[in-house]
């Protein structure tokens, strides 16, 4: 079975289009009128080995939040519906990753309940022209449409870049993790409820 999706999200704010193939390869495709996040996004699609094309149109002049916000909606969507049922994943997800002096941690789990807790203080405001406050509103986006509990740590980092960085590889490999196949649960949903 392939693990695909495309969703389109059209708001009076933003426009955008995701499709990602959750057993891909790592390419990118991005186009989002936002750089760094564009940067970031690519890590998680190398370092997750997930094919991952986004194209956003959105207000950014006002600011860059609708559209960091809708594209964590928009890719939460894609994959919430690219892992369908469940069935025959690990489930569960973790990396540690270092990047120079900055270290963080991420772990998460494909539960049904979306949850977030970002505990990431980044010592600048801005890296380029993207508002570091924004990283939250991607990823609680994110977790409330892919339906994750997701815990995100920095442990250590002095540079905001590395921090982020950091961050989003190590979203990557979680998800990687706990998306893989289990040969030893094939077809079995992992969970003692029996769905999630």
């Amino acid at each position: 079975m392939q693990r695909k999706a495309e969703i389109e999200r059209n708001t009076l704010e933003t426009r955008i289009k995701v499709s990602l193939n959750l057993d891909g390869s790592g390419e990118s495709n991005l186009d989002t009128g936002m750089p760094f996040l564009e940067h970031m996004l690519d890590q998680v699609a190398r370092h997750g080995l997930i094919d991952l094309a986004v194209s956003s149109q959105g207000d950014l002049h006002i600011d860059g939040h609708h559209s960091a916000e809708d594209i964590g909606i928009t890719i939460g969507q894609a994959v919430a519906e690219a892992v369908g049922d469940k069935k025959g994943i690990y489930r569960y997800g973790h990396a540690y990753v270092p990047l120079d002096e900055a270290l963080s941690r991420v772990v998460l789990d494909f539960s049904g309940r979306p949850g977030l807790e970002f505990d990431v203080t980044f010592p600048r405001a801005m890296i380029g022209a993207f508002d570091t406050d924004l990283f939250y509103e991607f990823f609680q986006g994110f977790v409330n449409h892919a339906g994750v509990t997701l815990h995100v740590d920095n442990l250590k980092g002095r540079n905001s870049h590395h921090i982020a960085e950091t961050v989003f590889k190590a979203f990557g490999r979680a998800l990687r993790m706990a998306l893989e196949p289990d040969p030893r649960m094939a077809g079995v949903i992992p969970s003692t409820k029996g769905s999630l």
